[in-house]
């Protein structure tokens, strides 16, 4: 079996958190620690990806440009007529699409995105100051960023287009035929495509050392972060967490993954099959590298580099907030290794973690559930309104 330069056992980052960090009560809930042994198993996922969409793209994107093919595919999906040359190349595509698979079921995915919507800018703290700073960890799945250039084109990008996408899969319907989610979605699956196909045609891509780029192993792993990761950084910020709304974020991101591209068998359907699947990806992760610590170092300077707020010191003061939700999600290890400094004035944030703790404490009244479903969509859609805008 070929076994990329990437894959090892990690004895630094990610075996802290499994040993001495949050992952170490995560383990307390399964019967026993996976067998590291096992983890040979996905080594193949290093080299398996979405051979469909690439074909799309192949023959969409790469040939009349990436712009004029992602309206296509808006196009497509609103209804509208399209050049005739292309209805059977993306028709041919959609059918490929699980859209309403048997085992979907609606009511949990309602209750995923109830949760979703009623973290509010807590979610939206968690996903950027946990989720994907925290993944920076790993050097190899940061790879394919450096060779598209996305550290040149700085972090407010890649935040623009990380809280667009997040928010509008988590809107009300969005995943319903004709809705925002799946376009956003299969958008999105062309963007990693078309990524790809860049990189191994135009760059100098190692795929002995580091796999195929945005791999089916690495994909997967990108999903747990939306599920898993985030329901962990919702519980550190003391956000009171119902079973339903537990089981409805692992259906709601089973569904998304499917229509990523990830198979239907690796997606997990419960908390307990997520902490197998983190723990086979972290704990077969090389160390991050320079590259990690920059794109970290990119993600830390990014409310500075940001439009907003408007003035300098209210951009700093953000820096500040953000540093302080990192050291507290992550833990210092991690900061250390990803040279992520410590705020003094920053720890105003805790303010909104006790904020919470109060909030949550009704959370078994409907009544005031519900509200905070709607008030947490403000926010969300006001936030996202804020990236597009100014930046």
């Amino acid at each position: 079996m070929k076994i990329p330069d990437r894959y090892k056992v990690n004895t630094t980052s990610f075996h802290f958190y499994w040993t001495k960090g949050i992952g170490a009560s995560l383990l307390t809930k399964l019967p026993t620690t996976p067998d590291l042994a096992h983890a040979t198993q996905f080594i193949p996922l290093l080299y398996q990806y979405d051979k469909a969409c690439d074909q799309l793209v192949e023959h969409l994107h790469l040939k009349i440009g990436f712009a004029k093919g992602q309206q296509l595919i808006r196009d497509y999906l609103r209804g509208k007529a399209i050049e005739a040359d292309y209805v059977g190349l993306i028709s041919e595509f959609m059918a490929t699409l699980p859209l309403e698979p048997e085992w979907l079921d609606r009511q949990k995915i309602e209750q995923g995105i109830e949760l979703s919507q009623r973290s509010g800018l807590t979610g939206l703290i968690v996903l950027r100051d946990y989720c994907l700073m925290g993944g920076y960890e790993s050097s190899a799945i940061n790879k394919p960023l450096i060779f598209t250039g996305a550290l040149k084109k700085g972090a407010v990008k890649r935040l623009t287009e990380t809280v667009t996408f997040w928010v509008d899969v988590t809107a009300n319907d969005a995943l319903k035929k004709g809705g925002i989610g799946i376009e956003a979605i299969l958008l999105t699956r062309c963007i990693h495509s078309f990524a790809r196909l860049n990189i191994l045609k135009h760059n100098d891509w190692n795929s002995d050392k580091w796999g195929i780029p945005l791999n089916t192993w690495d994909m997967l792993a990108t999903n747990l972060g939306f599920s898993l990761v985030y329901l962990i950084g919702l519980k550190q910020m003391k956000f009171n967490l119902l079973n339903n709304e537990i089981n409805g974020i692992f259906h709601l991101w089973k569904y998304i993954g499917t229509l990523l591209g990830i198979p239907l068998d690796l997606l997990p359907d419960s908390e307990e099959e997520a902490i197998k699947s983190l723990y086979y990806w972290t704990m077969t992760q090389k160390e991050g590298d320079k590259d990690s610590v920059a794109l970290a170092q990119a993600l830390m300077q990014e409310p500075v580099n940001a439009a907003y707020p408007r003035s300098k010191f209210g951009r700093k003061l953000m820096r500040e907030v953000h540093l302080y939700y990192n050291n507290y999600l992550l833990g210092a290890y991690s900061c250390a290794l990803l040279g992520l400094e410590k705020t003094t004035i920053g720890k105003i944030a805790y303010f909104n973690i006790l904020k919470n703790k109060k909030a949550n404490s009704q959370i078994l009244n409907d009544k005031v559930r519900q509200q905070q479903i709607r008030k947490g969509r403000k926010v969300h859609e006001g936030v996202k309104q804020i990236y597009l805008t100014y930046n």
